[in-house]
């Protein structure tokens, strides 16, 4: 399993070894351990979830507040997303940035989304299956979003736009300089 780090270095990208003949494949998706060695600290997984879409389906940029802030380890399951988490770190070096990856059933690749960062995908290909581990229950509560669409985010989603289906919640969502439910840089939102 390899750990990468992105141009935003606490969005870490996961390639897992993947072992294949004519039988099929095995690949190992998770592991506390090496996850854990790698970042220096722990992550208490305690929920998956799993949604299937057709292309287009832009789900997020969505995200919870402390106390509830989650942690996101991505993965696709069956077909293709483009993956996205936005930095909504106050006073961060790379605050309003982003990463961007493509998740798909063949390059088996991950994406790590740590607190304090937005998360959104978009479904590339009919019948997709995207699956993922939290740290934190859902909490309709803290529950927050950033308009996908906001053009200081400066996102490609690689679909046009009049081909996306979204939710009504976030067609409405706010876009990053109308909101104050943001993180604040440097602290510590693990402890």
């Amino acid at each position: 399993m390899d750990f990468i780090r992105t141009e935003i270095p606490d969005v870490i990208i996961i390639e897992p070894k993947v072992h294949g003949d004519s039988r099929g494949y095995f690949v190992e998706t998770f592991r506390a351990d090496k996850l854990e060695e790698f970042l220096g600290y722990k992550i208490d997984f305690c929920q998956d979830n799993e949604s299937k879409s057709s292309r287009g389906v832009l789900r997020g940029l969505h995200y919870q507040l402390a106390p509830t802030a989650q942690t996101k380890l991505v993965r696709v399951i069956q077909g293709r997303v483009l993956d996205v988490a936005v930095d909504i770190r106050k006073n961060s070096p790379t605050f309003g940035k982003h990463v961007s990856v493509e998740l798909t059933d063949e390059n088996k690749k991950q994406m790590l989304v740590p607190r304090g960062f937005a998360h959104g995908f978009v479904v590339l290909e009919d019948d997709t299956i995207f699956a993922y581990k939290v740290d934190n229950y859902y909490s309709p509560e803290d529950d927050r979003g950033i308009a996908f669409d906001d053009e200081a985010l400066n996102i490609d989603w690689q679909v046009p736009h009049a081909e996306l289906n979204l939710s009504q919640k976030d067609k409405i969502q706010p876009k990053l300089n109308e909101t104050n439910d943001l993180f604040e840089y440097g602290v510590n939102y693990y402890a």
